[in-house]
């Protein structure tokens, strides 16, 4: 898979550059219901496999994706608990006790 089939996948989805799991089958139930000819929809074969192929590339991204538990990739995703704990000990912003 390349950066620019990820870009086109996100794009048929309709998402931005972060989007949950939950998101991405959310939206792709949505696509579903929206394109398929057993539920009312015009019998467009090609929208989808547009959207079919959108979401395996998707899942096969979040597949091999991993998921790093570093201290400093917590305190990037998380920048109120850095805040905290940098100035926890602090007596002017910290606890006191």
């Amino acid at each position: 898979m390349t950066y620019k089939e990820l870009q086109l996948a996100l794009a048929v989805f309709g998402l931005e550059e972060r989007a949950t799991l939950r998101q991405i089958k959310s939206r792709h139930r949505d696509l579903v219901k929206r394109h398929h000819p057993d539920l009312g929809a015009p019998a467009d074969s090609e929208e989808m496999r547009k959207v079919n192929a959108a979401y395996r590339v998707l899942l096969d991204y979040l597949a091999d994706y991993r998921f790093s538990f570093s201290e400093e990739e917590f305190y990037e995703q998380n920048p109120d608990e850095q805040l905290r704990r940098q100035f926890f000990d602090d007596p002017l912003w910290g606890s006191k006790g």
